[in-house]
């Protein structure tokens, strides 16, 4: 996308009391299912229970074969490729939300690094129940169903962070493809100018080029040096969107010593120069709007 990654916020009704929302991807609307590139400022976690297409989460592409539970924590970029008939349920929360366990920030912060699990027989049995019964508690919002939901988000958060240390499903054996294409990742999603060499990447992680190239094509669908360029690319509009920092030094800041080579390299990957990006770009905020729930008369 050619302008900054859109941030979105959340909406939900008396967010000042409770900062939390659940529903299927149709009661939560259409932004649950966002096909563009975008980022939260507030956690979500999805259990997809059918369809197909692909959910990409900072760079990584992964294809769907439910049941999955994700995590997506706020500040990662992520959308919705290609799918059809998704199905599930979508849990949105927001950092104040969490004061009755504060030690889930760290494990939501680590699920954000392995965000995609793939449920087995065993797995559903643990986490299905759970959502069903967050789905029903919210429904029907009878006398502290907040200090339920909260109880409940956090065994769902135990159990997920138990299944990400096993490898996922539960099974205790992590492919090997997943963990070093989630370990490349990390690495160019880290602060500051970071890695920017493939060959590097492949030395820090312990594999060779060759190996580190064939398996993180086959889990995102894209090449190691394809995704450093997209992530350079994606810092450099960052900056140019939102800081004022000269364009010599966002060429420093994503590993450029060469202003003129960065300026060639932002038009062959965007179109525009720099400085024309800049002119044309502004800051891009949305919100989820989540409906409000009929709480006149208990429910069944």
């Amino acid at each position: 996308m050619d302008g900054p990654v859109p941030l979105h916020r959340l909406d939900v009704p008396a967010v000042h009391l409770l900062p939390f929302a659940i529903g299927t991807f149709d009661t939560i609307g259409p932004m649950s299912r966002a096909a563009f590139p975008h980022r939260h400022t507030f956690y979500e976690i999805v259990h997809v229970t059918g369809g197909t297409g692909a959910h990409v989460i900072d760079l990584a592409r992964w294809e769907l074969r439910p049941p999955h539970l994700c995590f997506v924590v706020p500040g990662q970029v992520h959308y919705w490729e290609g799918v059809s008939e998704l199905q599930g349920v979508v849990i949105l929360f927001t950092d104040d939300f969490l004061l009755d366990h504060p030690g889930d920030h760290d494990l939501l912060r680590k699920l954000g690094e392995r965000p995609w699990l793939t449920l087995s027989d065993a797995g559903m049995a643990d986490i299905a129940p759970i959502v069903a019964e967050m789905e029903h508690e919210y429904a029907i919002g009878r006398p502290q169903f907040a200090e339920i939901l909260r109880a409940y988000l956090h065994v769902l958060i135990l159990r997920a962070a138990r299944m990400s240390e096993l490898g996922g499903d539960g099974s205790g054996s992590p492919r090997r493809a997943d963990a070093v294409t989630q370990e490349f990742v990390r690495m160019l999603a880290g602060p500051g100018p970071g890695v920017r060499s493939v060959r590097d990447c492949a030395a820090r992680i312990g594999v060779s080029v060759g190996y580190l190239n064939e398996v993180v094509k086959q889990v995102t669908g894209r090449t190691p040096g394809q995704l450093v360029r997209q992530t350079r690319t994606h810092e450099a509009k960052r900056l140019l969107a939102l800081t004022e920092l000269t364009v010599r030094q966002v060429a420093g800041e994503v590993g450029f010593a060469d202003p003129a080579y960065f300026c060639r390299y932002f038009r062959r990957e965007t179109g525009l120069s720099p400085s024309e990006f800049r002119r044309g770009s502004g800051a891009s905020h949305h919100d989820y709007r989540i409906p409000s729930i009929d709480r006149s008369r208990p429910r069944a």
